[in-house]
């Protein structure tokens, strides 16, 4: 089964992108994954093209037509029926890598680029429409954001990365960050390889490895480090356990 991408933006010149390089470009051309876009202007109503309108209530800026919106993702629908419709938003819920699996098992998805101040509300519910975002942030556009969602999917696909074993490891597939590397040389400007890595003892090095995940991630994401610790503790039942005063 072919992972199929259909993004529906105003600028569908912006992709492939960065999609055709690497990882993700050697794997389209072997046809590990597909990607069509669609151009949201294309179902706008009136002559003039009209995809935005301002706010109602009043306000600065313009909003995507729920309208346009709607005839652009039912048409996105006819080409991947099975695809779920996410639109990229920081209004969103944050993307996980969790939710980056369930998407790269499944045959594909329907990205919804927003622009401007964003969308129409009603189509979120109207088209059963998922609301994500890749970070507090704004950019101008949905497009970069859809890049990285693509990217994050694409990677995991069947026979995409070299190595079997090159996603386990990773940041947030444990739920901690990943550890530290090193490469050669052994010596730079002062600073050393740990010693334990120059071991040969692999259950040293595993732990170590395991130990600075832990320290890293305590320092840096104190919430991924409380959502791991709070899993840790979970009775096999899946109750929660009652935290003492």
């Amino acid at each position: 089964m072919t992972f199929a991408a259909t993004v529906l933006t105003l600028y569908p010149e912006m992709f492939p992108g960065p999609l055709s390089l690497s990882l993700a470009g050697r794997a389209r051309e072997e046809g590990k994954w597909a990607l069509q876009t669609v151009q949201i202007r294309d179902f706008a109503i009136d002559k003039h093209k009209t995809v935005d309108d301002t706010p109602a209530g009043g306000g600065a800026g313009m909003v995507l037509r729920v309208d346009v919106l709607g005839a652009a993702i039912d048409h996105a629908r006819t080409l991947n029926p099975d695809a779920p419709v996410i639109a990229m938003t920081p209004r969103g819920k944050p993307l996980s890598q969790a939710r980056v699996r369930e998407l790269a098992a499944g045959p594909g998805v329907i990205v919804l680029c927003g622009r401007f101040e964003g969308f129409d509300e009603r189509i979120f519910e109207g088209r059963q429409v998922e609301e994500v975002s890749v970070g507090d942030i704004v950019l101008s556009g949905g497009e970069p954001a859809a890049i990285m969602l693509l990217d994050a999917c694409i990677r995991l696909l069947p026979g995409v990365m070299g190595a079997a074993s090159s996603g386990t490891e990773e940041s947030f597939e444990n739920g901690l960050l990943e550890y530290p590397h090193y490469t050669r040389p052994a010596e730079w400007e002062g600073r050393t390889i740990p010693e334990v890595l120059r071991s040969g003892d692999h259950a040293k090095i595993a732990a170590w490895r395991k130990l600075q995940s832990e320290i890293d991630t305590r320092s840096r994401r104190p919430d991924l480090w409380e959502r791991h610790e709070d899993a840790r503790v979970q009775p096999a039942s899946g109750a929660r356990r009652e935290k003492k005063d």
